[in-house]
């Protein structure tokens, strides 16, 4: 980690704060592939464009707007990343994660984090949200290479509880509470930009793996790293490859994140809900 990295965090937690007013986020969003319309719903809200914010990652992906909102919903005031950068743009792991400091840095003290993912389960079909319990990290590089700023976190942080117990709990029954059906498993983190070869799924599936995507487990890091709690959901937006023998397409990624759209925002609302009255004990 360079030395200077909590002085650029400080400088873009410090312009958002001037952009936001009086709104102060307790909760941060990150949105993945076609999951950041939630964004636009926050009331009273106002939208900051990345290219504006110091030192702040871009992106170039279809589907990511590139923009904080900063609003409420559910009686929950909350900052929400439209879009994120990913390690196969170029950026490296501790770039791909800076975002998630600034949420956190701007007082967000728990982060839902959402992606699409591909299924390992085949008898998931596309459009099954899954609750994320634990990952596996094949991105090749780490948010916390480097020296260690303790001004952050600790040299070594625990992952036992990355995704936190009581969260997910939570979660689980206000999805059930809702009728809106929810999977739970372990998401594991791939570089792409190439979606996995049938031989790789095989492989992430005798790991235990039961989703994989680009993106997440950078964000899920600095945030434990920084004492933040973290929920995790996937989107799985289509099978695997090898599971179906058809080819992958990223307009099958958006097409199956826009029809599950309203659900996973149902959830997301009602999470919000949960969080805003308080229902998110320790641990």
């Amino acid at each position: 980690m360079s030395a200077d990295q909590f002085e650029r965090v400080t400088a873009a937690a410090d312009y958002v704060r001037e952009r936001m007013g009086a709104r102060r986020p307790k909760t941060g969003l990150i949105l993945g592939s076609g999951l950041g319309g939630f964004a636009d719903g926050l009331e009273d809200a106002v939208a900051i464009d990345y290219a504006d914010i110091p030192h702040f990652p871009r992106s170039a992906v279809h589907g990511h707007k590139g923009r904080l909102v900063i609003g409420t919903r559910n009686g929950a005031m909350c900052v929400a990343m439209q879009g994120r950068v990913h390690l196969y743009e170029g950026h490296t792991a501790q770039a791909v994660a800076f975002p998630a400091r600034v949420l956190v840095a701007l007082g967000a003290s728990t982060l839902i984090i959402t992606n699409a993912a591909g299924g390992l389960q085949a008898s998931w079909e596309p459009g099954t949200l899954m609750l994320i319990r634990d990952h596996i990290d094949m991105l090749r590089d780490h948010a916390l290479r480097g020296p260690n700023d303790e001004r952050f976190g600790p040299r070594f942080p625990d992952m036992t509880r990355a995704y936190c117990p009581t969260l997910r709990a939570m979660v689980k029954a206000t999805a059930q509470a809702a009728g809106i059906a929810l999977q739970e498993g372990v998401y594991v983190a791939m570089p792409g930009p190439c979606y996995e070869t049938p031989a790789e799924v095989k492989m992430l599936q005798v790991l235990g793996g039961d989703a994989t995507g680009m993106s997440t487990v950078p964000e899920v890091v600095v945030a434990n790293h920084m004492g933040a709690k973290v929920i995790g959901i996937s989107c799985i937006t289509n099978k695997a490859a090898g599971i179906t023998g058809e080819a992958l397409s990223h307009d099958e990624v958006t097409e199956t994140a826009d029809r599950v759209r309203a659900t996973f925002e149902r959830l997301l609302s009602e999470i919000l809900g949960k969080l805003s009255a308080g229902e998110n004990p320790r641990g």
